[in-house]
């Protein structure tokens, strides 16, 4: 299940990582980089390929290393890979919405937002832990996240 914090009220907490480009450059692991879901991500995000843990071939860069990733790609990385952070998925454009969507059909996972993210108009199952409401829709999910962004 996905679980959202809107704003900033709980950045001092230990667990939140605001500046996720910087954390994932200093703690990211090469299979984090080769799993089959980071492969899919990078590819459609950053349409990009994985050639491995350390090169990534893009069409606009030429060969990267991960640090090169986009933000959001590497939001994404960290949210399926470390459960001990929340961290702030503003990072990640709307096109980074349905990756969430699928780390959260595995396992419960829990982002900071700073910003109302479009999830389309899939049936949603995501809780607020701002308000404790849980939504279904994106009305219902753009009436509880207003409050707070």
């Amino acid at each position: 299940m996905l679980s959202i914090i809107f704003g900033n009220e709980y950045d001092e907490n230990e667990e939140m990582i605001y500046d996720t480009n910087m954390y994932f450059d200093n703690t990211y692991e090469d299979e984090w980089i080769t799993d089959d879901l980071s492969r899919r991500i990078i590819k459609d995000v950053d349409k990009s390929e994985v050639i491995g843990p350390n090169l990534i071939q893009s069409p606009i860069l030429g060969p990267i290393p991960p640090s090169t990733l986009s933000g959001g790609t590497k939001t994404l990385i960290l949210i399926n890979n470390d459960q001990n952070h929340i961290f702030n998925a503003s990072t990640c454009g709307d096109n980074c919405a349905k990756w969430i969507l699928n780390i959260a059909e595995k396992k419960d996972i829990t982002i900071n937002l700073r910003h109302p993210m479009d999830f389309g108009d899939k049936e949603l199952n995501i809780k607020i832990i701002n308000s404790g409401v849980t939504v279904h829709n994106m009305k219902e999910y753009l009436h509880e996240s207003i409050k707070y962004t």
